[in-house]
């Protein structure tokens, strides 16, 4: 448990579409050619853009297009219940970005839209589909979830099914909405491939943006009940997060589904880059601390050029 009992959900914060999002426990359908869409999973795991690596279009969803909310959670349901879980991150994310992001860089916070699916979805960036995993679109400005994939990074990559591990996933969606805000998110598509490239410096600094999230996120109050939505976070909350990290990082992802580890080919940062870099946004608070485009080593986040 990670949340206050008494915390509440804003009405309305999150969409969902065709009663998406799935259940706690459940498991993503991968069907058969499972190797191609474990691929398509690996290459857009946590920010891809669909329209543009899928090179799908904007036709309409075999998934029901109506939209509901998510309504009426409170901090009891969401550490019980995985839609409300993702409400109650969401809130806490808001609480903790509209204080920080202004205070820090003088940025006011725009919150992001969230909408949870199941089956597929259309975006502003194109089509994408389930298997995609969790996304942030930066043209409509929405993070996008599948939360059945919080199981698959358990079953598949050996992640950590503890609270924190699927609230750093939200975080770090989240991370990519405010380089969005600040003008960075264009530096991944410009460099997309390779162990120091603007893709895997991009990725570095959402997972840096969602430990700075964490670093806050028990101790600022919500305006409407005068507490933060989630309890003090434990050494086992942070261990969670790391393994959630930790479980995709290129190197681990490459070893399991080939046998042999490509830097060339990374994306998103190893392993241990993914927890180092969630670690220093934990540690310090700051947002200066996530400059992973300064950074001279990206094993080691203090190592800025500046």
């Amino acid at each position: 448990m990670t949340f206050n009992e008494g915390a509440r959900g804003e009405a309305g914060r999150v969409q969902v579409q065709g009663g998406g999002g799935g259940s706690r426990g459940s498991k993503m359908a991968i069907g058969g050619g499972a190797g191609g869409i474990i691929v398509l999973i690996l290459a857009l795991l946590f920010g891809g853009d669909p329209g543009s690596l899928l090179g799908t279009s904007t036709e309409t969803s075999s998934s029901s297009s109506e939209l509901s909310s998510v309504d009426d959670c409170t901090g009891t349901d969401a550490n019980n219940d995985v839609n409300c879980r993702v409400t109650l991150t969401v809130g806490s994310l808001d609480d903790v970005w509209e204080e920080q992001l202004i205070k820090q860089t003088g940025t006011a916070y725009v919150r992001p839209a969230v909408r949870l699916f199941s089956g597929s979805v259309n975006t502003g960036c194109g089509q994408a589909t389930s298997e995609v995993g969790p996304f942030y679109c930066p043209a409509d400005q929405t993070a996008y979830f599948d939360t059945s994939f919080f199981q698959l990074l358990v079953d598949r990559f050996g992640s950590s099914a503890g609270p924190l591990a699927q609230e750093y996933v939200v975080a770090h969606e989240f991370g990519h909405h405010i380089q969005n805000q600040l003008g960075d998110i264009s530096r991944a598509q410009a460099d997309p491939q390779g162990a120091e490239s603007g893709a895997v410096r991009t990725e570095l600094q959402a997972d840096c943006y969602a430990g700075v999230w964490a670093h806050y996120a028990d101790t600022i109050p919500d305006e409407a009940t005068g507490q933060p939505f989630l309890k003090t976070l434990s050494q086992n909350d942070i261990r969670d997060a790391l393994s959630a990290a930790s479980s995709v990082g290129d190197d681990r992802i490459q070893q399991s589904t080939s046998g042999r580890v490509n830097p060339e080919g990374w994306t998103h940062g190893s392993s241990q880059q993914r927890q180092l870099w969630f670690a220093a946004g934990y540690k310090t608070g700051q947002v200066s601390a996530c400059d992973t485009y300064s950074a001279r080593d990206l094993n080691n986040p203090a190592a800025l050029s500046k």
